[in-house]
């Protein structure tokens, strides 16, 4: 099942906040325990399922290792990445490496993303909604050819 929908959270003052329910259910693991995050594009985090993580690594593991930005690529995305645990209320807590990476403050989106979940500070989320929303029809047809 894909990944779907926007949700607002506020992060405390130790970097949590909760997963939702319904994405904790789309994430499509019987229970779900921990999530991977790591960077992702445009100042933002990305939250995969152990299953998703790994189908991931299996893609980027085809990739050339002579070629210096697959490499570079790969240190910089599995050297901050980290497998985090959902607490008892399904609150997961980001590394203070990966916040900074992201800009996060209090208020963030969480945006499903097909096969993962996107992480945005919200003041970046509705700059970026600001930005591209107009080109939504362009990009449809260009997806859809």
């Amino acid at each position: 099942m894909p990944l779907t929908g926007t949700f607002n959270r506020s992060m405390d003052d130790k970097s949590r906040f909760a997963v939702p329910k319904r994405l904790r259910e789309q994430f499509g693991e019987e229970e779900l325990r921990s999530i991977y995050v790591a960077p992702g594009t445009e100042c933002s985090l990305d939250l995969y399922s152990k299953i998703a993580f790994e189908e991931l690594a299996d893609r980027v593991a085809t990739m050339s290792p002579t070629r210096a930005d697959i490499r570079n690529f790969k240190r910089l995305f599995y050297g901050r990445a980290e497998r985090v645990d959902l607490d008892s209320q399904g609150r997961i807590r980001i590394p203070e490496r990966l916040v900074t990476f992201a800009g996060l403050q209090k208020e963030v989106v969480l945006i499903g993303v097909h096969d993962h979940v996107e992480v945005w500070d919200a003041a970046v989320w509705q700059q970026f909604l600001e930005n591209h929303s107009t080109d939504f029809d362009s990009m449809a047809a260009g997806v859809f050819e």
